[in-house]
């Protein structure tokens, strides 16, 4: 199991409707989540701030994302949300979330 951390901004003005939709996602998303081998997942805000958390427990992450990039309700889902948020900068190339370096867990 490998734990994944990023980071976004959410656009000014935009928090409410992203909160409203990650209250109610799609059911169709979720599995598609799930296909692709990512558990315990959580997004969280701090001042203008997204963070993710997420684990991931298949063997190829790159085909799962590419699986779930493909998806045609997936990619409805992310046409909605994509507008309310405002990547960094300073992300790798083909980013969107920024990745993050882990420095510290428990278990």
């Amino acid at each position: 199991m490998q734990r994944y951390g990023s980071v976004l901004k959410v656009k000014p003005g935009k928090l409410a409707l992203y909160k409203k939709l990650h209250a109610a996602v799609w059911p169709g998303v979720l599995k598609m989540i799930k296909r692709c081998h990512i558990r315990n997942y959580s997004i969280y805000h701090k001042d203008g701030w997204l963070f993710s958390y997420f684990e991931y427990t298949g063997k190829n992450y790159k085909a799962d994302m590419a699986r779930m990039a493909a998806d045609p309700l997936t990619r409805k889902w992310w046409a909605i949300c994509i507008p309310c948020q405002q990547p960094l900068k300073t992300r790798a190339k083909g980013e969107w979330w920024a990745g993050m370096e882990e420095v510290f867990h428990l278990a």
